[in-house]
């Protein structure tokens, strides 16, 4: 596919010919070499919450101009229009490719956008930052690997703890052998949410919303939700639950800390549900995986409900709700976003305190890398992000090949890992203290899978492999060979 550009005044000829993977002759990318001292323009596509938070970074570095905001739902770009006159507002992504006087695009539309925008961007000659997970697929997220080195741009992972100074610390204690061999790793993100509602009709598409553009690569199926915006996390045609949403962040943490930013588990094994609620949700709201990373056991789990039925805590495992456990053979890591400390193995005498930032600056390396021209300059480079978002697409796809399977047998298939065995208990804990009389839940096969090909192999792999790559629309499809 060669990148796109006006070739008619007709938008609707525009459209026809630039959708994704289109055949049409266009003209060959603009790729600006940029000076020290040149100003960076920047599109911000996908104007909501987070997007926002993009803006408001951006615009405090200095040399960089938002020049373009892009949002399929209009209402959404008003407020940065009334905030600064001079900023364009556009509707459809592929006309802020077909600039040439834009650098740069960010992106923060749901996730089903990000591996399409990230793609194009690249075949347009821009530099792209995109939001986590990266992917919505392993299949996508090599394909924006792909595109990255095939058009030499600078990627960047919106897995913005890269940038912060406690990991960093971390990963270089770790190599140099400061607390021994690393003998299993608890990563998680315990999160108190509340159900989606329940509807029996599908939801009004709000006024001002391309739904057609909204759904893009996904399936433009009818949106069961109450609330149009956000909740699509929670349904997988566009998101992947809190795995990808915030467990993505600390198995990022992970591939960092431990140096696997090149290769993804060889097994993975997942159980859970979505209990209690009644909602249109489909993702679960807990969910746990174990994982054979390089002969490490490494168990990743994310959850939703609170602790108590009172709601007045959540949950809790060995001290901690979110981040990574690192036992190893000379002490205990504890680390979340913003730092965290090691222990010695009584879990209690403090080794070493790591102090961090939560990544602030993330914006700032994706800039600077820019005006370098290189990518190892980056925090986050897209190669990396794929290997974390991956890591929560293989705890999804064991959980989607699941079945339901008593309590007994899910215990047993966990049993033997101590730590893996410990999370099934608290989370069986968990569900009792909200009420919850739990006798089944849904239990994955073990699947294997193979780094180097990117596809489940053995049993149950035909099943697993349907969610490598998950069905696009033609309109917005991206091709075998980007």
């Amino acid at each position: 596919m060669k990148a796109w550009s006006h070739s008619t005044s007709s938008r609707r000829e525009f459209l026809k010919k630039t959708a994704i993977g289109g055949t049409a002759a266009l003209a060959a990318p603009s790729f600006n070499v940029l000076g020290a001292n040149d100003v960076v323009r920047v599109a911000v596509i996908g104007v909501g919450g987070r997007g926002a938070s993009h803006i408001k970074s951006l615009r405090a570095i200095e040399g960089v101009e938002v020049v373009a905001v892009c949002d399929p739902d209009a209402s959404k770009m008003n407020w940065v229009r009334k905030d600064d006159p001079n900023v364009e507002q556009i509707e459809d992504f592929r006309e802020v490719l077909d600039r040439n006087d834009i650098d740069a695009i960010t992106t923060a539309a749901p996730n089903h956008w990000h591996a399409a925008m990230t793609v194009t961007g690249c075949q347009a000659g821009k530099h792209v930052y995109v939001e986590k997970p990266v992917s919505h697929s392993i299949w996508e997220g090599r394909k924006m690997v792909e595109a990255a080195r095939k058009y030499d741009r600078i990627v960047q992972g919106g897995t913005q703890q890269r940038s912060c100074p406690a990991p960093q610390e971390v990963a270089r204690d770790l190599a140099s052998g400061m607390y021994g061999r690393v003998q299993w790793v608890h990563c998680m993100k315990l999160n108190q949410r509340a159900p989606i509602g329940y509807v029996t009709e599908p939801a009004k598409v709000p006024d001002g919303v391309d739904y057609n553009l909204w759904c893009g690569p996904a399936s433009d199926d009818p949106p069961m939700r109450q609330k149009f915006h956000y909740d699509w996390h929670w349904q997988w045609n566009w998101g992947d639950g809190e795995m990808g949403n915030w467990g993505v962040h600390y198995t990022d943490d992970l591939c960092h800390i431990m140096g696997w930013d090149d290769k993804m588990p060889t097994k993975v094994r997942s159980g859970g549900g979505r209990f209690i609620w009644k909602d249109n949700g489909e993702t679960p709201n807990m969910i746990f995986s174990l994982m054979d990373y390089e002969g490490v056991p490494v168990v990743v789990e994310t959850r939703n409900l609170p602790y108590s039925s009172e709601r007045s805590t959540h949950g809790v495992y060995m001290g901690s709700q979110q981040g990574n456990i690192i036992m190893c053979e000379k002490g205990i890591i504890k680390l979340a976003r913003g730092g965290g400390k090691s222990y010695e193995l009584d879990g209690k005498t403090t080794i070493k305190k790591y102090s961090g930032n939560s990544g602030q600056g993330h914006f700032d390396n994706f800039i600077n890398a820019i005006r370098s021209g290189k990518k190892e300059d980056l925090a986050a480079e897209i190669a990396s992000g794929h290997v974390s978002s991956g890591i929560c697409h293989l705890a999804n796809a064991s959980y989607r090949v699941g079945e339901e399977a008593s309590v007994s047998e899910v215990k047993e298939a966990f049993s033997g890992h101590e730590d893996a065995a410990n999370t099934v208990e608290s989370v069986l804990g968990q569900l009792e203290a909200n009420g919850a009389s739990i006798e089944s839940m849904n239990l994955g096969p073990e699947l294997t899978f193979d780094p180097t090909t990117e596809k489940f192999t053995g049993s149950f792999s035909a099943e697993a492999n349907a969610f490598v790559k998950t069905p696009q629309r033609e309109e917005f499809a991206i091709p075998e060979e980007v």
